[in-house]
């Protein structure tokens, strides 16, 4: 065994346990089974550090007996200056003794080694754990300091593999790891403050250590060794004594400490054994392992009944909440009884994961106490309320709608109670705006009785009596959205807004938290995130299984997207439509993926109404306090099948046998309260009649009522434009040109830094020529064209808000929107300094992430219509990782639900031979989703409002200058709709990619279409007269570059090229007059790289057709195309094939002819 460490000779006897418990005895630190032996043989090796004739007057007395101490002041006695004073002086009193304990332990970790067969063990542990200061005040930092997942995974899985069980483990070792100086500390720090409350043998340690009477060269006598005993817990016997020493197995000190193991495991396990499931089905299946813990078993520690009442001493470790003036200990049988009513009843608790002591200790102190939650009859009267609200609303939609669907809350009504409760905490907290996403279980019990939909609005579209609506085609009413401001109980208001969402279930999730994110940003409170939160219900099975739920959750912490912690609340029903858990998921729980953002997670019975009430209120505070997501686990059940239609006992008959059997959990909370004679019969009985009324007189209404766009809108964006204004009032075009000084100030800022910033050689050339691009007037390219759109917008008050991966450089290395500084790595961001009144301009990398950070964008943007937000793909072949939110949302959200945005999709797109994956935006996609008709040319109204009617504009510019403009004209409207921007990455440093200063001031304005600009000649080259022209080649994008390229290398000059900058809305009038303005033209082409089921073609095609029937020279004509052939792939990998498919459909764009003129 030389030179092996104790990591690779141990095999923990617990691994199940060992890889479950990640935090410290009592704190937040991974904990192996190994650990827990270590803790074990320090206490007892502690003990004997004291001199051998002290060591033998001072033997361990049992933990009823009370060592003498000085009356102290407790800190509830103390003034705040007092307890200030006291705090102070411990923390004084504190260094001194850490480094006199660090010294004792390093010279009794050396003599150990010295003398020891496992001395190579011995420095092994020591070279692993840095020496540090353990007993320093900082609790916070105790509990991280030695936390190393990687260290101990590592040791787990070695140890496994070794499968040397019964090889002992060197003592030494547990004095220099981490966990142990943590118990030390644990114990100092509550005998500085209560000498009694820890044991008697830590009692006449730090008495002597502080004394000062202990010589080190007598501190030590031989340890303990450690043999492995059955039920897990180490017999510890000195190792030169005899097996009779009171320092043995049954010793009070060893009981002590099996104790604290015990509590241990109930923080641990408890929420195993919980009652949680108020169908009782988890605990009895065989598919849940973990119902039933043994180490929750008496057996596990050697104890037996005749040890149910010793007595042991409250403090750390063993419930040191439940110590109070009268009471300093607890007979066993009360702690397990304790420990059964805090983690093992209605609510089961998850947080041993979390590595932050501070925060471990937070929730023990609220929840390891004698009563967690007591309510008052008044705050009873309140949940019975919500209670009644809830279940009457569910059974009167049962009532009057038998046959519709509507995804009910029944089995889970518990949940209106708990989510007013969370509201009216989260207020109390300076919450003012609560944006709640939501799947369609019990979606319109929210919406009625917490976002205060009118119920004579719900009843109106079950009863189908509201008339079609030009305002939009509408959605099913459990995905409708609503926005409302409702009052709480402490007479403070608050902004409720829940998101319209599609069936795609978690696709809302982003969205939620982009809004309120924006939320934050218009309240100024990004920094401290109190004033919005996000609140997401889901379904158990979605919650396991939907990725979407990972990327969102995985931007909790990211600067540019945090919102402060975000409240899940699980609807956990306990199947997912005919799936049961086992086949949905591969964890014990849904909720498992949260501990992977160190969020706790509350496990509750949800027919235990005031356990949810409680729980959800603990989520507020959680929120609240540590600004970190937390999760609600409500267990419940579905009444009905998925939905009122369905029959469920097709597939869970013995579920639907139990369920059948059910009280309600109304009718058990009534039973509970008049048991408790807290209110009489017929009091409860007359206010279900009340509310039973109200419905119905909601009902009454309900035959005549008319919904309103109000209702439906989840942002009010005040000022604007209604979509009803937007759907019958022609809107002026407003001008987007900027005047020259104010681009030149721009141009100056954003190619500069400040002088003691070290920009890197090569981007400091780049700047100095975007400067200067932009003071001379000429060559202005691409990245800075866009850099002048941002900077105006921002001095003009906009907020531009710009995310995706790498958008700070920009993939392409074009941007450079955020400098670093050579020497110490120092940002500045030029676009943040354009003026002191200017809007807030941001601009972030994303996580990897397509589908959530595009969400997220889309929810940003529906918050205000006064940024300009701005969404970048890496590739534009990546953005179909998004494609639930493009067909779900930005396509049709609007016409769904009322739902505006200006969102912009930045996409670049383009053939350069780069393979399959790294060529298209999938073009063709977008434009089928365009709701424009090619079969009728507008007439002038409809060109006029081409804008205002679009769902969603989609533009391929090839200019500088279009690009500048369309992003400008996104703000100076006085609507919104999504813009789907393709960037060619060839044409961002291409010679004829450039524009002038005069193109972005004065009367310049976006161009739909680009006439060919060589009728006036450039150099040695000029197309002939527009009336001899022969052939038009119209086409969208970087394509017209090679086209330019090849027709001045072979000299073609009776071939016009006519680009289209925007198709959709489609250019009908500006194609119309250039179609006609070439009027001996025999053949109209349109050519593009893509194939020819990809790009453009399958779009304008008819448009052009339609068009062309409306000219006047080419009536008869038929479009022909030029392009690649069709292909299952998007472009081909090989630059060889690559080079001959471009020349083929080269020579197709100059040769194809029209075969026959319509009519023929």
């Amino acid at each position: 065994m030389d030179g092996q460490s104790s990591m690779d000779a141990y095999q923990p006897q617990d691994v199940e346990m060992q890889e479950e418990d990640t935090e410290d005895f009592y704190g937040s630190e991974d904990v192996s089974q190994e650990t827990k032996q270590q803790q074990d043989a320090s206490v007892n090796l502690l003990n004997m550090l004291m001199p051998q004739e002290e060591h033998e007057h001072n033997q361990p007395t049992p933990p009823t007996a009370q060592t003498e101490t000085p009356p102290t002041q407790t800190p509830q006695s103390m003034t705040a200056d007092e307890l200030k004073k006291a705090e102070n002086k411990r923390k004084t009193e504190l260094l001194p003794f850490a480094s006199m304990l660090r010294s004792q332990l390093c010279q009794c970790s050396k003599r150990l080694s010295a003398g020891s067969n496992v001395a190579a063990r011995g420095f092994s542990s020591f070279a692993r754990n840095e020496p540090r200061s353990a007993l320093v005040a900082k609790r916070r930092e105790l509990g991280i300091t030695s936390y190393n997942p990687f260290t101990a995974q590592h040791r787990r899985y070695a140890s496994a593999a070794e499968g040397e069980a019964e090889k002992g483990v060197d003592p030494s070792d547990s004095f220099l790891s981490g966990n142990t100086a943590n118990y030390v500390d644990e114990m100092y720090m509550a005998w500085k403050e209560d000498p009694s409350s820890v044991h008697v043998s830590w009692q006449a340690y730090f008495k002597n250590m502080e004394s000062g009477d202990m010589p080190i060269s007598r501190a030590f006598t031989p340890p303990p060794t450690i043999v492995p005993q059955v039920g897990g817990v180490p017999q510890l016997t000195p190792a030169a004594a005899a097996p009779s020493s009171d320092m043995g197995q049954g010793s009070d000190v060893m009981n002590h400490l099996k104790v604290q193991l015990l509590v241990r495991a109930y923080q641990a396990r408890g929420h195993h054994k919980a009652k949680i499931d108020p169908l009782g089905i988890r605990n009895e299946s065989t598919q849940f392992p973990y119902s039933k813990p043994k180490e929750l078993d008496l057996s596990h520690y050697n104890f037996t009944e005749q040890d149910m009442e010793q007595e042991f001493t409250l403090g750390p470790g063993i419930l040191p909440r439940f110590k109070t003036d009268q009471r300093h200990k607890m007979t066993l049988r009360e702690i397990i009884d304790a420990c059964e009513k805090i983690y093992c009843g209605p609510i089961g608790v998850e947080y041993i994961h979390i590595p932050d002591r501070e925060q471990c200790d937070w929730l023990r102190q609220r929840i390891e106490v004698p009563a967690a939650y007591k309510y008052s009859v008044d705050e009873k009267r309140r949940i019975l309320d919500r209670l009644i609200w809830s279940s009457s609303f569910e059974n009167f939609l049962a009532t009057k709608y038998p046959n519709d669907k509507r995804f009910g809350l029944e089995g889970g009504e518990s949940l209106i109670p708990g989510m007013k409760a969370l509201i009216d905490r989260s207020v109390d907290y300076g919450v003012k705006d609560i944006v709640i996403g939501m799947p369609h279980r019990g979606r319109l019990n929210v919406l009625s009785n917490v976002v205060r939909k009118p119920n004579e609005s719900i009843f109106s579209e079950f009863g189908g009596t509201a008339e079609p609506s030009d305002e939009g085609s509408g959605d099913v009413k459990y995905h409708l959205g609503m926005n409302f401001e409702r009052p709480t109980p402490s007479g403070k208001r608050v902004q409720l807004s829940l998101v319209a969402n599609p069936s795609h279930l978690e696709a809302e999730d982003p969205v939620v938290l982009g809004k309120t994110r924006a939320l934050l940003h218009y309240n100024g409170d990004e920094e401290q995130s109190q004033s919005a939160m996000g609140v997401l219900l889901h379904g158990d099975a979605a919650f396991a299984a939907q990725g979407v739920v990972y990327e969102t959750m995985g931007m909790a912490a990211l600067p540019a997207y945090q919102t402060g912690g975000t409240i899940h609340i699980v609807v956990n029903n306990q199947i997912g439509f005919t799936t049961d858990p086992r086949f949905a998921r591969s964890t014990p729980y849904c909720s498992d993926i949260a501990k992977f953002v160190d969020a706790p997670i509350f496990h509750v019975n949800g027919d235990d109404v005031e356990a949810v009430n409680y729980v959800c209120q603990l989520a507020a505070d959680w929120r609240g306090q540590f600004k970190k997501d937390v999760v609600i686990d409500m267990i419940c059940y579905r009444k009905q099948g998925h939905n009122e239609t369905d029959q469920p006992s097709f597939t869970q008959p013995l579920m639907y046998k139990r369920i059948a059997e059910k009280k309600p959990a109304l009718e058990k909370y009534t039973n509970k309260l008049l048991e408790a004679k807290t209110f009489t019969s017929d009091d409860i009985d007359e206010h279900k009649k009340w509310v039973w009324g109200m419905l119905e007189d909601s009902f009454s209404r309900s035959k005549d009522y008319q919904p309103t766009a109000k209702e439906w809108l989840t942002s009010a964006w005040n000022g604007f434009k209604s979509p009803k204004e937007l759907a019958t009032e022609v809107l002026p075009h407003e001008p987007t040109a900027v005047d020259a000084e104010t681009l030149k100030h721009v141009g100056q800022i954003v190619g500069n830094a400040p002088d003691e910033f070290n920009v890197h050689r090569n981007l400091k050339r780049i700047l100095n020529n975007r400067t200067k691009m932009v003071q001379e007037g000429k060559g202005i390219d691409m990245s800075t064209a866009e850099a002048l759109a941002f900077g105006s917008l921002c001095l003009e008050g906009h907020h531009v808000r710009v995310s995706g991966q790498d958008v700070e450089r920009g993939t392409f290395s074009q941007r450079h929107a955020v400098l670093h500084d050579q020497e110490s790595e120092s940002t500045y961001t030029p676009l943040k300094h354009v003026g002191k009144e200017q809007g807030s301009f941001v601009i972030s990398n994303s996580s990897l992430s397509e589908y959530g950070v595009l969400g997220f964008e889309y929810g940003y943007s529906l918050s205000s219509p006064s940024a300009l937000v701005m969404w970048e793909a890496q590739f534009g072949d990546f953005a179909n990782n998004a494609q639930c939110i493009i067909d779900q949302f930005i396509a049709s959200g609007e016409v769904k639900w009322l739902q505006r945005s200006g969102l912009v999709m930045n996409l670049p797109h383009g053939y350069d031979g780069q393979g399959p994956e790294h060529s298209s935006g999938r073009m063709e996609r977008f434009l089928q989703l365009c709701n424009e008709d090619p079969r009728i040319f507008p007439s002038p109204e409809k060109l006029e409002r081409q804008h205002q009617d679009c769902n969603m504009q989609i533009a391929y510019c090839t200019t500088p200058a279009n690009s500048f403009h369309i992003l400008r004209r996104q703000m100076n409207r006085q609507f919104r709709k999504p813009l789907i921007s393709f960037f060619s990455k060839s044409l961002l440093r291409h010679p004829l990619a450039r524009s002038n200063l005069e193109d972005f001031t004065g009367e310049s304005h976006f161009q739909w279409i680009i006439p060919d600009p060589m009728h006036e000649g450039n150099g040695d080259f000029q197309l002939q007269p527009k009336e001899e022209i022969k052939r038009v080649i119209l086409c969208t994008g970087q394509v017209f570059a090679t086209l330019f390229k090849h027709r001045q290398a072979n000299n073609i000059t009776d071939t016009a090229i006519t680009r289209i900058e925007q198709l959709n809305p489609f250019p009908w009038a500006q194609l119309k007059e250039n179609l006609d303005s070439y009027p001996n033209a025999e053949t109209i082409v349109w050519c593009q790289e893509e194939p020819l089921n990809a790009g453009a073609w399958s779009f304008t095609q008819p448009r052009i057709e339609t068009l062309l029937n409306n000219t006047e020279h080419h009536d008869r004509k038929h479009v022909m195309y030029a392009g690649r052939n069709p292909s299952a792939s998007v472009a081909t990998g090989l630059k060889s094939t690559h080079m001959k498919e471009e020349q083929d459909f080269l020579d197709m764009a100059w040769s194809v002819k029209q075969d026959k003129l319509k009519g023929e």
